[in-house]
């Protein structure tokens, strides 16, 4: 594990290099302090490519999911969390809702998420993946480091 961040002595030492999302994401996974560089998905209530990317190695990585702000269904469960897990995920921050959250409180994984939701989410795979995102005005790029901790998320310019 890397040493731990904080994000309000990280934003003091770097400003404006750095863009803050003003969103209040609430911590729901065993870490609360996590970074990597950012992969990137944009999906609406769908969470097969979400299923499919943290399967694959990630390699210290934080996969930042736009769900568009829907709470109607949830984006990750208990059992895509493990894989993220098994896979070498930093974490997930999604603008949108996970589930089985007593769960994933257990693991050794960064999330952030705007909240729960137990309804599964339609699995056809429509989405787009490594897409520049826009979150809270904030641009997010694949490949920036992003730095997370309960007091928010700050992103690389």
């Amino acid at each position: 594990m890397s040493e731990q961040v904080n994000t309000a002595d990280l934003y003091d030492e770097r400003g404006d290099e750095l863009e803050s999302i003003a969103l209040q994401f609430q911590n729901l996974g065993g870490q609360t302090h996590f970074k990597g560089p950012v992969r990137t998905i944009r999906c609406f209530e769908d969470n097969a490519l979400v299923k499919t990317i943290l399967n694959t190695p990630g390699e210290g990585a934080v996969l930042v999911i736009d769900g568009q702000g829907s709470l109607r269904t949830a984006l990750m469960g208990d059992m895509i969390a493990e894989s993220a897990v098994a896979n070498g995920w930093a974490g997930v921050v999604i603008n949108g809702a996970i589930r089985d959250r007593e769960a994933i409180a257990r693991l050794p994984l960064g999330v952030k998420a705007l909240g729960s939701n137990p309804k599964k989410s339609a699995k056809t795979g429509a989405g787009e993946v490594d897409v520049q995102l826009v979150i809270d005005h904030v641009r997010i790029q694949p490949g920036v480091m992003i730095f997370c901790d309960p007091d928010g998320i700050l992103i690389e310019r």
